[in-house]
């Protein structure tokens, strides 16, 4: 899960964020994008700067770039906060990532100033009459790249007003983001064996196409196989196969190619280790040629499940369909 957060100075973005991350979440801020623009043009993380800069950046790279930036450093497997979200765009490039939420926070002005007095830091401003000039700013400038927090608290899941005690505080977030961690579901089992198919195909070394396959028993998986020359001939992308090598028109000299094909090599490797893989279920990337058609149906699999389309796949899903296996469509995400 992602939790973002948005909302106006002292509102306590920071101490949700550090009470997160003691409890597992990773922390990201769009700021540090921001401070790592400073850090390379040498100029101290002023708030002045940091509006300024994250203005222009967004200015010159898009409107979500802070956003893409950030988005690109999460990983699939771990819990996040994300701090200092401040532009619609940023909302819409993060909600991208799968089970983002968005919560906004808010506070009194007087009451976060003088939150922001006590941390002393050298960026807070030395009076209240700067503090608010400076949050009108942040709160929805007229330039589309600037800073629009009131636009971010519209597009908000939740919202918390902070103005009581930190322990009242962090209660409240904590009964809102766990009823988003017990709400958020796992991926189904169709979902699960395609997404290890892909990561299989990671492994293939043929530079045409990267396909893998899985066959899976009882939610089990029993062999896995990837694209590729057979065993103790030379990598494709290190020069074994000549048609791979010579980037060949999709389709065409297809008996000049020495690579073996991800449901083959699975097929294969089951039966070099002795593995019986009768009545099981294949998972492919795409879906099987008619050469891996035939081993599929004389291996005994009764169930095909793919991602994609395979180019030339129309007399090999023909066939399956004939000899009784079944055969489906799982797409992780839909093609253009």
């Amino acid at each position: 899960m992602v939790i973002g957060l948005t909302g106006t100075n002292g509102a306590g973005k920071t101490t949700l964020a550090e009470h997160l991350k003691q409890r597992g979440f990773s922390f990201l801020s769009l700021s540090d994008e921001i401070r790592r623009e400073l850090k390379r043009e040498q100029r101290p993380d002023t708030r002045e700067n940091l509006i300024e800069t994250g203005n222009r950046l967004r200015r010159d790279f898009g409107l979500a770039v802070l956003a893409e930036r950030t988005a690109a450093r999460v990983l699939e497997d771990r819990n996040y906060v994300i701090d200092s979200i401040r532009h619609p765009q940023e909302i819409e490039a993060l909600r991208r990532l799968p089970h983002f939420h968005l919560l906004h926070l808010d506070a009194p002005i007087e009451q976060r100033y003088e939150r922001a007095r006590a941390r002393q830091d050298t960026r807070t401003p030395a009076s209240f009459e700067r503090f608010a000039e400076l949050e009108s700013k942040e709160l929805g400038g007229s330039s589309p790249d600037a800073q629009n927090l009131e636009a971010c608290a519209r597009l908000a899941d939740a919202k918390l007003l902070n103005a009581g005690t930190r322990e009242d505080f962090l209660a409240q977030a904590d009964a809102q983001i766990s009823a988003w961690l017990r709400g958020q579901g796992r991926p189904g089992w169709d979902e699960y064996f395609m997404r290890i198919a892909r990561i299989v195909a990671l492994r293939s070394n043929c530079i045409k196409r990267k396909v893998a396959a899985i066959i899976v028993k009882d939610k089990r998986i029993i062999s896995t196989g990837y694209n590729g020359t057979p065993r103790g001939v030379v990598n494709c992308n290190e020069g074994g196969c000549p048609r791979c090598n010579g980037l060949a028109v999709s389709g065409q000299n297809l008996d000049a190619c020495l690579c073996s094909h991800g449901e083959e090599n699975a097929i294969v490797q089951a039966a070099y280790h002795g593995i019986a893989i009768k009545d099981a279920t294949l998972y492919s990337t795409f879906s099987p040629c008619l050469q891996c058609t035939k081993m599929i149906i004389n291996a005994g699999i009764r169930e095909v499940v793919y991602n994609a389309h395979y180019p030339l796949h129309g007399a090999a899903l023909g066939l399956l369909q004939a000899a009784g296996v079944t055969l489906r469509q799982v797409e992780l995400e839909k093609e253009d």
